[in-house]
């Protein structure tokens, strides 16, 4: 039996390691397992030629909110074009309601549900053996004409979870996924990680020795995709110790955290971190208390903000910090007053999210309480709720574009620094404003080269001189300082002949 475990990532430099793991654990059960990525980006007849061209006796997907429209029709084309080609589904898309899916869907053959590295081999067996299907955990499948959904094995423990890179090589070009746990200890109710009830932890010594691995290797960047890194204090302080005292002075480690542990070991130890080495993100989502008692999510978010304040006052880690907008009791000027106590901490890196009703999760059961509307397909993004209209969400989406563009960029700090002091405004204000200047310029309608960026913003300072007479002319001042800072002389030197018009 020839085997493919695929999927389409969300970019090139992403990697599956759900995949990584089931086709380690199929490999060393002996079967003949292959493993392939794509990207949503990728010409879907390229992908469908290839996965035709394998001549595969099963396929298997992996399906997420970012590629399952396109997995539904690729799967849908690869069956009418080899009929005898099984088709195998996994990942929260598939199995959050697996039971709707098949029967909606003729051509997807079996969905494994849940944690799949002894599923997937005891459902491969199976299939070889022409065994009993219901014995199989986690399996959802058709038999006469009715389906079947078999209850899931319990959780797979530390032991089980192969190191999928002894197998696989570590693509230097991508971001290297890496787990030490999983499960989640907190339960918010937007969040699919609500839904595993504990967390399980590989052991210290292997983990060590796994990151021995990867810094032996110089890969760039590796990230944790442990829900809540930094759950247990002193086993995270453990790591991070180690990290530094073995840190090859290239590979760089993202984790994400949650911000309102840290204490004053982790300061401690923290301060003296070669900058570049450490990466966090920190999920605020919002500073409204009834907003986030609504979706569970419990914070002392007083502690949360000095904290992440403290870390971004330090200067050596990079900091990305996360709002969601659409949150339950959060209107238009609760998101805003959010949005200013966060930018205020000069982190590297606002992301601004918007709510998506995911499949499976408490908050997506309870819209009705809540008034939202959200979208039909993946992403399910909402889009409008009982606090905020779909015009105030289209209007924080422009805030957004102007934000990316331009803070999280970087390379703008000194004119918009001082086009914040100068007109007196609120972020959320200043950047309302520019986002409405940005649009009515038509500027949304193209893509931008950094220095025509400089020159947007010199345009929107330029426009305030009825008001504030002067601004435009010291901007400027301010910007060419970032120009210098951030671009080659070469690239000034061309910047400063064609001049500030764009």
């Amino acid at each position: 039996m020839k085997i493919l475990l695929t999927t389409l990532n969300a970019k090139y430099v992403h990697s599956c390691l759900a995949l990584k793991y089931l086709c380690t654990a199929a490999l060393n059960a002996g079967f003949d397992a292959e493993y392939r990525e794509f990207t949503i980006n990728n010409d879907m007849h390229y992908v469908y030629g290839e996965l035709v061209r394998g001549d595969y006796d099963l396929i298997g997907f992996s399906c997420y909110i970012w590629n399952i429209e396109k997995i539904k029709e690729l799967a849908g084309d690869i069956k009418k074009a080899c009929p005898r080609v099984r088709i195998l589904l996994g990942g929260p898309e598939a199995g959050s309601d697996a039971v709707s899916f098949l029967a909606e869907h003729r051509w997807a053959d079996w969905i494994l549900r849940g944690e799949g590295e002894i599923s997937l081999v005891r459902f491969l067996q199976c299939l070889e053996s022409a065994g009993d299907l219901s014995r199989i955990g986690g399996l959802t499948y058709r038999r006469e004409g009715r389906i079947c959904e078999n209850p899931q094995y319990p959780p797979v423990s530390p032991d089980q979870i192969p190191f999928p890179y002894s197998i696989f090589p570590a693509e230097r070009d991508k971001v290297i996924y890496y787990e030490s746990s999983r499960g989640c200890p907190y339960r918010c109710s937007y969040c699919l990680s609500s839904l595993e009830k504990q967390v399980r932890a590989l052991p210290l010594e292997r983990v060590e020795r796994e990151l021995s691995w990867f810094l032996k290797q110089s890969v760039r960047q590796v990230k944790f995709i442990d829900r809540t890194f930094n759950y247990d204090r002193k086993r995270a302080r453990d790591i991070w110790k180690f990290l530094i005292d073995n840190d090859n002075g290239r590979t760089n480690f993202h984790f994400e955290i949650c911000g309102d542990l840290l204490g004053e070991e982790e300061f401690d130890l923290l301060s003296g971190v070669r900058r570049g080495l450490f990466q966090f993100e920190i999920g605020i989502q919002s500073t409204n208390p009834r907003a986030l008692a609504a979706v569970d999510r419990k914070a002392d978010t007083g502690r949360l903000l000095g904290n992440v304040e403290k870390l971004t006052e330090m200067k050596n880690i990079h900091i990305h910090t996360d709002l969601i907008a659409g949150l339950p009791y959060e209107d238009y000027a609760s998101f805003g007053r959010s949005f200013d106590q966060v930018y205020a901490l000069k982190g590297d890196n606002l992301q601004l999210g918007f709510l998506k009703l995911l499949k499976g999760t408490k908050l997506r059961r309870e819209k009705e309480v809540f008034g939202y509307v959200c979208r039909e397909k993946a992403p399910y993004e909402v889009i409008s709720s009982g606090y905020l209209s779909a015009r105030e969400l289209v209007r924080l989406k422009m805030i957004e574009t102007v934000l990316d563009l331009y803070a999280n960029r970087g390379g703008f700090s000194g004119g918009l620094d001082y086009l914040i002091e100068k007109t007196a405004l609120s972020p959320f204000s200043f950047y309302e404003q520019f986002a409405d200047f940005f649009f009515e310029q038509g500027y949304q309608h193209r893509s931008h080269r950094k220095e025509d960026l400089y020159r947007i913003l010199f345009r929107f300072a330029a426009s305030l001189e009825e008001s504030l007479p002067g601004i435009g002319e010291e901007t400027r001042l301010f910007l060419e300082r970032d120009l210098e800072e951030n671009m080659n002389f070469d690239a000034v030197k061309k910047f400063h002949k064609k001049g500030w018009e764009i």
